[in-house]
């Protein structure tokens, strides 16, 4: 699988030519190491795909199915994980147990709504695949009793930006579309999506429906939710198509229900998007806080004063160290504001207002630039942040390779929730550490705000037993899930459910909801698939 002629990486995160080589991973590995309490670790290789030994296919496409699917090795190993820990762990191994039998990629509405009837004959699994990178579980074919097959649905061929409505500033796009893709198309328009989840490069619009994505807006426009104006659906059923208005007060949104919805009903294939012009006017400014309650007292006066930054990530010491932003033991705010209509200077002022007075300081000063101006902005916090935010995921599948269990999870609460929070989930994921790793490391950041509450990002960290990191693995991830439940708090914020969370989602949602969305999956999906 190729995008704009690089290979994407069969196990790992992203392309391909951006994993590390075994010298780079081998500093790596002493600088991790150190880290971690001068661990020595060793530099393992993946297994190579030509060695891949898959499951013979259960099910293989009709002749109506096979001029757009294919059975081919290769093509059901890409297609069998999204990219969670655990799915790069076992790629990284070669284990594709649970591939599907063969992969779909139909060209137009009519081959998909074809495939979804063949899968109801034959009691095939049905998958929307997105771009793959579900870090849930969300795309895997592990399949219960009573089918006899699996298919994994790519709408790559859904990739174009089919209307554009600049009177009311948005366009209809379709499914398949992926963040660099849809931006490359709206672009000339004068138009932005300004949707960039951390997941942009490898994600697709119709996923980020799915699982209703967090986005570039740390307030106000937080997810996609926020920019979706109607949604197309192509279900076991028929079509779904809600209509398409800025705002509707008839009944229960059909919307709403398709957001979130992780594929259960249909596949989606298009949806009208509200875009924005492009920003002429950006702000920015870090501000550094010797506590990181003092940070959380700004961020949430920030907040709360109907400022909305697009940017107000707050980041603990060991956040801030880990990503290149400050290394002297202070919690950063990254303040961002942008706008394609006016200058930003009262903004950015009052904010800095709002952080002194918690105890934060400035030290370089904010910076404001105009796309318009041709001078360029010099670098600052807010720049190594960002690019170490999109490269994350890579040097997570460096560490897997090192042999060292890293992962992430999110949640949102109350204000006055969080402090306890913050402590019982720290002090549970921790002590999870100790038991199953030896010790590592917890941090914490925040990647959302709003007035009533943050939505705090943990990343775990700590050495892995070759051959035992996916029990590892779940032991942390069940005592921080544990605490977040029983802290009053979202099992995920943007992450989705799929089947890594269902457990406390179970417990989180009540139970005549659930019973409705039984009811509504048996009447769009009566055979299940």
């Amino acid at each position: 699988m190729t995008v704009d002629g690089r290979a994407r990486s069969l196990w790992g995160w992203g392309f391909a030519d951006r994993f590390p080589d075994r010298a780079a991973r081998r500093s790596l590995a002493q600088q991790v190491g150190a880290l971690l309490g001068a661990r020595e670790l060793e530099v393992r290789e993946p297994v190579s795909p030509e060695s891949l030994a898959l499951p013979s296919p259960r099910a293989l496409p009709t002749a109506e199915l096979a001029a757009f699917s294919t059975s081919a090795i290769l093509e059901r190993a890409r297609h069998c994980y999204g990219k969670g820990y655990r799915d790069l762990v076992r790629g990284f191994r070669g284990d594709y147990a649970s591939a599907p039998d063969f992969v779909a990629r139909p060209r137009n509405e009519a081959e998909l709504d074809e495939l979804l009837a063949a899968c109801a004959k034959n009691k095939w699994a049905a998958i929307p695949f997105g771009g793959g990178t579900s870090v849930v579980g969300g795309v895997e074919a592990a399949l219960p009793p009573g089918f006899s097959g699996a298919v994994s649905i790519d709408l790559g061929a859904f990739d174009r930006v089919l209307e554009v409505d600049p009177v009311s500033r948005a366009a209809r796009i379709q499914a398949g579309a992926l963040g660099p893709a849809l931006e490359a198309q709206l672009e000339p328009r004068g138009f932005s999506l300004r949707h960039f989840p951390q997941s942009f490069e490898h994600s697709t619009l119709g996923g980020w429906i799915a699982t209703r994505a967090g986005g570039h807006f740390a307030t106000l426009y937080t997810h996609i939710d926020d920019l979706v104006e109607s949604v197309r659906i192509v279900t076991p059923r028929g079509v779904w198509q809600s209509l398409r208005v800025p705002g509707s007060g008839a009944g229960p949104s059909p919307d709403r229900l398709a957001l979130g919805s992780e594929g259960i009903f249909g596949v989606i294939t298009e949806a009208w998007v509200r875009v924005q012009p492009r920003p002429r006017f950006r702000a920015q400014a870090s501000v550094h806080f010797p506590s990181f309650g003092g940070g959380v007292e700004a961020t949430r006066a920030i907040a709360q004063a109907g400022l909305y930054p697009s940017n107000c990530r707050l980041l603990d010491p060991t956040e801030a160290l880990l990503h290149r932003v400050a290394g002297d033991g202070s919690s950063v705010l990254l303040l961002a504001f942008e706008s394609a209509d006016h200058e930003l200077s009262p903004w950015m002022s009052r904010a800095l207002a709002l952080a002194a007075e918690c105890g934060g300081d400035c030290p370089k000063g904010p910076r404001f630039s105009d796309a318009e101006s041709p001078r360029a902005s010099e670098s600052q916090a807010g720049d190594a942040w960002r690019a170490a935010f999109f490269d994350a995921p890579y040097l997570q599948s460096a560490l897997v390779s090192l042999g060292v269990l890293c992962d992430t999870f999110e949640t949102a609460c109350t204000w006055d929730k969080f402090a306890a929070l913050n402590a019982a989930v720290t002090d549970a994921t921790s002590a999870a550490l100790r038991r199953v790793c030896g010790g590592g490391i917890v941090s914490c950041r925040f990647t959302h705000v709003y007035p009533d509450g943050p939505a705090p990002y943990y990343t775990f960290i700590g050495a892995a037993k070759k051959g035992g990191e996916l029990e590892q693995w779940a032991e942390i991830k069940r005592a921080a899930s544990d605490a977040l439940s029983a802290s009053g708090a979202t099992i995920t914020h943007h992450h989705a459910v799929g089947r890594i969370h269902r457990p406390w989602y179970d417990r989180q949602r009540p139970e005549p909801f659930a019973l409705a969305l039984k009811a509504a999956k048996a009447a769009l999906d009566p055979a299940g698939v």
